[in-house]
């Protein structure tokens, strides 16, 4: 994963772990007081709220605890791998795209990011500038012509 990627995941834990874990735990000890729990509503929606709470707390301990990062600001090239922004032109509309190669979880196509198993990137590793690849969409195959290869954090 980038270096941005890391970052982020480490903010979302804290986050969950300082704000979301003690208010659930709160909302819980509050529906506890209301009585009745088998048929406490706002108890069970908590309770269930903490479950997702712990598991995805659980998740991303794992993924930050197997995590190899890649600086990608000292990566250069002229072959598109991971972490490389590319600049690609749709032979067919002529339009542009610019995506940078990154894990899975990090992956945005809205901020240009696409994960490195896409059909897009899997199509793109190994080439250079000039190169075209061809890509299996739903609609056909499309061709792109890769533009320029980038390293930027």
């Amino acid at each position: 994963m980038t270096a941005g990627g890391y970052a982020s995941l480490d903010e979302e834990l804290k986050r969950l772990k300082t704000l979301e874990r003690p208010s659930v735990i709160a909302a819980i000890s509050e529906a506890r007081a209301h009585g009745d729990l088998s048929e406490n509503a706002e108890y069970h929606a908590a309770k269930e709220r903490q479950g997702w709470i712990e598991g995805r707390i659980a998740e991303i301990e794992d993924k930050i605890a197997r995590a190899q990062i890649i600086d990608v600001s000292r990566l250069s090239g002229t072959q598109v791998k991971f972490g490389a922004t590319v600049t690609v032109i749709d032979e067919d509309t002529e339009d542009e795209g610019r995506y940078q190669i990154v894990g899975e979880h990090e992956a945005d196509v809205k901020q240009g990011r696409i994960s490195l198993s896409s059909p897009l990137s899997r199509a793109m590793i190994g080439k250079e500038v000039g190169e075209v690849v061809e890509v299996n969409t739903p609609g056909g195959v499309k061709a792109y012509e890769i533009l320029k290869v980038e390293w930027v954090a």
